[in-house]
C-alpha cells in the first residue's frame, strides 16, 4: 500500500480536528484486518486505531515483547482498510521503541509509521513498555519524546500529526495529581490529548474523571470499560472529553465469542 505524503498532511489535519472536547472522537481500537473492516463500516467511525496488547495477542504474544517490527507488520492490514476507507489512522507504539536519550531512532519509528503504515497519529506512553513492574519514563525526557515524534513528523510534512499521550503515574500506583501535573506539560509539549488510565481493578470515579477534564481543558482520553460500572460514551461526551478509547477490549470480546461458539460446537456448557 503506498499512501503519499501529502495524503497523510491531510489525514493528520483532519484527524486532530475530531479531537474536540464534549463532541469527542470515539474509537473502537482492533487489532487485524477483520476487525478493522467491521469497525470501519459503521457509519460512526471517524478514524482507526490500533491497540498494542491486542495486536501482541493476535500473534500469541505478550505487549511487553511487541517488537517495533510486529507492530507495523500487524498494523499493514489495517492501515490498508483505513486506506479504503478514507479514514485516518493511529497506531500505539508503546513507548516508541527508543531506549533513553535515543531520540534518533525515535525519529526513525515516526518515519516508519508515516511512510510504511500511513499513520496520521500514534498513541504514545510514559511507561517503558519492556517493564513489568510499571517502570516510568523520566518526566522531563517523556516532554522531549512528545516534541521528538512531532518534530519528526513536521520534517516529513505532516505538521498536524497527533500524539496521545499516555500519562501512566495514575495507572501504575501513583496520584491522579501526578498524571494530571505531567498531562499539563505534554499538552505544553504539543500533545493534542492526554490519555489517563485507571488503574485496571478500580471504578473510573466521575468527580475524579470531572477533575482530570477539567485541569486539562477536555483535551482527554478516557477509557469506557464495555460492560463494566463507569461512564458512559455518552455520559463521558457530556463531561467534557475530546477522545474515548477502548485499547484491547474488542479482541476480548471477540475471543470470548469465539470461545462460547466452540463450546456449543462440542455440546459443552459455556
Amino acid at each position: 500500500m503506498a499512501v503519499s505524503i501529502s495524503e497523510v498532511a491531510t489525514k493528520a489535519k483532519t484527524f486532530k480536528s475530531l479531537h474536540v472536547p464534549g463532541t469527542p472522537l470515539v474509537l473502537a481500537n482492533v487489532y487485524d484486518a477483520t476487525s478493522a473492516r467491521i469497525v470501519a463500516s459503521l457509519p460512526e467511525c471517524k478514524a482507526l486505531a490500533t491497540a498494542s496488547f491486542a495486536l501482541a495477542k493476535s500473534i500469541d504474544k505478550t505487549d511487553q515483547t511487541l517488537t517495533l517490527d510486529e507492530n507495523i507488520s500487524l498494523s499493514k492490514p489495517v492501515a490498508a482498510v483505513a486506506h479504503e476507507f478514507g479514514l485516518p489512522l493511529t497506531v500505539d507504539i508503546q513507548d516508541g521503541y527508543a531506549k533513553s536519550g535515543d531520540f534518533q531512532t525515535l525519529h526513525e519509528v515516526v518515519k516508519r509509521l508515516i511512510v510504511e503504515v500511513g499513520a496520521a497519529g500514534v498513541n504514545l506512553e510514559d511507561s517503558w513498555h519492556e517493564s513489568t513492574s510499571g517502570d516510568m519514563i523520566d518526566e522531563e525526557e517523556s516532554i522531549e519524546r512528545i516534541k521528538a515524534v512531532l518534530k519528526a513528523a513536521n520534517d516529513l510534512g505532516v505538521p498536524d500529526f497527533v500524539v496521545n499521550a499516555r500519562s501512566d503515574s495514575f495507572l501504575m500506583g501513583g496520584t491522579l495529581e501526578e498524571s494530571i501535573r505531567r498531562g499539563k506539560k505534554y499538552l505544553d509539549a504539543g500533545a493534542t490529548t492526554v490519555f489517563i488510565i485507571w488503574a485496571r481493578a478500580e471504578p473510573i470515579v466521575e468527580k475524579d474523571a470531572q477533575r482530570a477534564i477539567d485541569e486539562l481543558g477536555g483535551r482527554v482520553n478516557l477509557s469506557r470499560r464495555l460492560g463494566k460500572p463507569g461512564p458512559t460514551t455518552v455520559e463521558l461526551a457530556k463531561m467534557g472529553v475530546a477522545r474515548i478509547s477502548v485499547g484491547p477490549q474488542l479482541y476480548f470480546a471477540a475471543a470470548q465469542a469465539l470461545r462460547d461458539t466452540a463450546a456449543d460446537v462440542f455440546g459443552t456448557s459455556k
